[in-house]
């Protein structure tokens, strides 16, 4: 039974890793996948020997671990929905208005890094290539700098605890803290996009023709002062989820759903005056309309599956023969991150996660080896960093290279060609600046 369950994780995650060949949802095949694995685990468990095991409570803890997450992404992408519908970010794009072609590139990088380290970096992704399309006509030109935000964002995702699905996972799981993560990682993850930025800049000379259509054509039905309080309520709110979670013990989520809720409020009481049925008020239920379930349900099937290959031991077994084969923490987090330019990266940290435990101040304190798996150790910091960079190696490794690459059609041969030896370049930098960091420390 359990070749036969990791067997189906295989298929199905090769399935998943071919959806654009195959042309099925990948978040189908991820429920399918996740319901046959748990299904076997049913019908087989008493005979494959896992002790004192309650099916029943295992659903229930497990769903709860993949809860936390899953509530704080739908509360995070509200909340972004929210404020993009209100033209609260217009101000970026007139912020990143040039006609200098290597001036717009260093401000696209930058300020998608910064975004992404409040938001998360598939939505930061779809923001700056809409801005895009306003700024650069050139589909010779602007691929190079969809390129560029796929690096920005991946890497602006990996220093924050809110930037990615994966570091939101490690933050969740109580691996990492906000304040170390930050602080330690920040530097490493600039590299990994300023020096690829570097390369590419020489791909892109002179000026962009003369744009008089950029700024928006239609106008949110609310004043610009209250468009910039639903961008300050929501942004802002973002910002201070880690502080919430460091002074209140609660999971990031609450502090997320908290945020939506203000959110919600502020935007009733601006509408409350223009009547309940104003079709063009962009009111939160309507815009809940909106919300991408595909994505959700994707991250629920795919987290569920990796929860039965923890309860059947694979996992654990997987972390032994790794630890035993390869020791050295950088060379084992450095071909995570390799390989999740290959496959998503959300199931390898949800892998890791599962495979190696948080080492408490008793173990450390009983064998100091164990240092580097404590919570905000060289292995999950590096793991944070390696698992979110590593992916824009290949554009199909992140999801940021997938919305980019649907967005703006550019093919998986030419991202290879022409990026994937820069964003290497850029993800091996980090690495080495992470490991001067702590030899200096």
């Amino acid at each position: 039974m359990t070749t036969t369950i990791v067997a189906i994780f295989i298929v199905g995650y090769a399935l998943i890793a071919l959806e654009s060949v195959i042309r099925i949802n990948k978040s189908a095949i991820a429920v399918l996948m996740c319901v046959l694995c748990w299904t076997l685990l049913a019908m087989g468990y008493q005979q494959m020997n896992l002790g004192e095991f309650n099916l029943e409570e295992s659903v229930s803890l497990n769903l709860g671990e993949a809860g936390t997450t899953l509530f704080f992404l739908m509360g995070a992408m509200t909340i972004v929905e929210i404020i993009d519908a209100h033209g609260g970010f217009n101000f970026v794009r007139r912020g990143l208005a040039t006609r200098k072609k290597r001036q717009l590139l260093w401000r696209i990088a930058f300020v998608t890094a910064i975004l992404s380290a409040v938001l998360d970096n598939l939505t930061t992704s779809i923001v700056m290539i809409m801005l895009l399309r306003k700024l650069v006509q050139a589909p010779c030109d602007r691929i190079w700098y969809a390129s560029t935000v796929i690096l920005a964002a991946n890497a602006g995702g990996a220093f924050s605890p809110i930037g990615d699905v994966t570091t939101i996972m490690l933050w969740n799981g109580k691996m990492i803290t906000a304040s170390g993560v930050i602080s330690e990682i920040i530097v490493p993850s600039f590299a990994a996009f300023i020096i690829p930025t570097a390369i590419i800049q020489f791909k892109l000379k002179g000026e962009l023709p003369d744009q008089t259509d950029w700024r928006d054509a239609k106008i949110p039905p609310i004043t610009k002062g209250k468009r910039k309080i639903i961008f300050a309520v929501g942004v802002g709110g973002l910002c201070l989820v880690p502080v919430f979670h460091t002074l209140t013990g609660l999971p990031a989520f609450i502090g997320i759903l908290g945020v939506l809720g203000l959110l919600w409020f502020t935007t009733e009481l601006i509408y409350i005056k223009r009547g309940e049925h104003d079709p063009n008020a962009q009111r939160v239920s309507k815009l809940l309309t909106r919300m991408d379930l595909s994505t959700i349900l994707f991250f629920l099937g795919i987290l569920m599956s990796v929860s039965v290959l923890s309860e059947i031991g694979v996992l654990t077994q997987m972390g032994q023969w790794l630890s035993e084969t390869v020791s050295n923490d950088y060379l084992i987090t450095g071909s995570i991150g390799v390989l999740s330019s290959i496959v998503d990266n959300v199931p390898l940290v949800a892998g890791a996660m599962k495979m190696y435990t948080v080492s408490t101040a008793e173990m450390v304190a009983a064998n100091p080896e164990l240092a580097n798996l404590a919570q905000d150790g060289v292995f999950w910091q590096l793991l944070a960093y390696c698992a979110g960079v590593g992916g824009s190696m290949l554009i199909i490794g992140s999801a940021a290279g997938v919305v980019v690459m649907g967005l703006e059609n550019i093919s998986f041969g030419w991202y290879m060609k022409h990026i994937s030896w820069i964003a290497l370049i850029g993800y091996l930098a980090g690495i080495l600046i992470y490991w001067v960091e702590k030899m200096i420390i």
